[in-house]
């Protein structure tokens, strides 16, 4: 019988996931799932397709399915059979959230905590309720990658919760007792998100 992937966990009776990924002579692709994000660069060294911290949303674990059927060298690109996310009733979607790595820790922060992202050239600062994390990032990426229901790119150097924004000030936004400015070329389809 053939193994395609292998979702493997880090805590197990006896053996950890990764003791066993390495007792295997021809291992399939591996996606660890689990809740300790320490592991995650031993990991890698391990050649695993992706590291999925729980719990696990939806569309990351879709994200990491489709790594494994793009890894695989007889599909082209036409024809790669990707998995479409589809929409799951409210009460059964976990919490999204956004994994993080910064320097040799990962960071998984809920979309729910997450205040504002700020940039500062090649790196930007993860404003959130609990803590704050600077790492090596792009800005752009992030706009692109964070989903646009919930985040706002208000300046070149800000990204903002929607859900937290307290007040607009004419080229002023208050959130969670911060000022931010509000660059002219952002500003009109920052407004459209309050129109009625």
């Amino acid at each position: 019988m053939r193994v395609d992937i292998l979702l493997l966990d880090i805590q197990m009776p006896e053996i950890t996931g990764l003791e066993f990924a390495r007792s295997l002579k021809n291992p399939p692709a591996v996606i660890f799932t689990t809740a300790y994000s320490e592991y995650a660069v031993e990991s890698y060294e391990l050649d695993v397709v992706d590291y999925l911290l729980k719990p696990i949303a939806f569309p990351r674990f879709l994200q990491a399915i489709n790594k494994v059927i793009e890894r695989k060298g007889n599909y082209t690109p036409n024809t790669t059979p990707r998995i479409e996310q589809v929409t799951l009733p409210a009460e059964k979607v976990e919490e999204e959230s956004i994994i993080i790595k910064s320097g040799y820790k990962l960071y998984k922060i809920n979309y729910s905590d997450l205040l504002y992202i700020e940039g500062q050239r090649e790196y930007v600062t993860f404003h959130t309720t609990k803590q704050r994390i600077t790492t090596l990032y792009s800005l752009k990426n992030l706009e692109e990658e964070l989903p646009s229901s919930h985040f706002k790119r208000i300046h070149k150097s800000y990204i903002v919760s929607i859900k937290n924004i307290e007040l607009i000030d004419k080229n002023i936004l208050h959130i969670a007792d911060k000022k931010l400015p509000i660059g002219n070329s952002y500003k009109d389809e920052l407004m459209k998100i309050f129109e009625t």
